[in-house]
């Protein structure tokens, strides 16, 4: 990690100073970053947040943390007092909190994720030079800015409430979220009105798709009423075609009727020649 040692030369905010400078830098890009990643990043002011850390300039320098964030940073303060040090780390914490506070996730789940996202922040610790000296750097003498007492330096730069929790709370919520929409959608699946059946995805469909309803019949009815519906239709189609075929047949079979002989020539004998 990266270490600023404070003999009570700089006030807190010349340590807010130095914290944005920190910041500032882990934000930059390697000078070997690709064309597409160079143009992303000029624009908008944000926009290398959508960055990964692999293509920045401080991993060209350090080695993976293996945490969420940038290289911590920590301060130890010498030659002072310890009201003088709370006095400072108060107003610190405080002034510099843009550069080390986590955000909240941008999630679908608001009420449900409560996890933080410490991925733009740097982890900031502070200690003095006396205790490092009487209980040695890997006691609990390291305060996380943002945190209440004093932990070791891993605990206190584990993040318990950052990206493992945010993916265990997502995956809850959107299983939740399902099982709620699943309910829901159960809650308003339509029941055939002659046989009190629910349908089946398939009817439901169905009858709801357009290019299908026009052909989904009675849309009051599950699948297997339909089905009969259909059937019905079908053998009356079929018992009247065979009507049709068998009264065609009865035709042909038939002989034709003689037909009647000409009418008499009535007026042959209304007119005669005299001979």
């Amino acid at each position: 990690m990266l270490l600023e040692i404070d003999r009570r030369t700089e006030d807190a905010h010349d340590l807010v100073h130095k914290l944005r400078r920190y910041w500032e830098w882990g934000r930059l890009l390697a000078s070997d970053a690709d064309r597409l990643t160079v143009d992303l990043v000029r624009s908008r002011p944000d926009a290398i947040e959508d960055v990964d850390h692999e293509k920045r300039l401080w991993r060209r320098v350090y080695p993976p943390t293996g945490r969420e964030g940038l290289v911590p940073l920590a301060f130890v303060f010498a030659d002072t007092t310890g009201a003088k040090v709370d006095n400072t780390v108060k107003v610190f914490e405080a002034a510099g909190r843009r550069f080390w506070a986590p955000r909240r996730y941008d999630t679908l789940h608001p009420k449900a994720v409560t996890a933080r996202d410490y991925r733009q922040a740097v982890p900031v610790v502070v200690t003095t030079l006396e205790q490092l000296q009487e209980h040695g750097a890997d006691a609990a003498v390291w305060r996380r800015l943002g945190r209440t007492g004093e932990q070791t330096l891993s605990d206190a730069l584990h993040n318990p409430d950052g990206h493992a929790l945010y993916r265990a709370q997502e995956a809850r919520a959107d299983a939740d979220d399902k099982q709620r929409r699943a309910a829901q959608r159960e809650a308003e699946r339509p029941v055939c009105k002659r046989c009190g059946r629910k349908f089946t995805d398939e009817r439901w469909e169905e009858i709801t798709v357009h290019r299908t309803a026009v052909r989904a019949g009675d849309k009051s009815v599950c699948g297997p009423c339909r089905a009969d519906d259909v059937a019905r239709e079908e053998a009356a189609e079929e018992a009247a075609e065979e009507a049709a075929a068998e009264a065609a047949r009865l035709e042909a079979a038939t002989p034709p009727e003689p037909q009647d002989g000409p009418e008499p020539d009535r007026g042959r004998g209304w007119f005669r020649r005299r001979t």
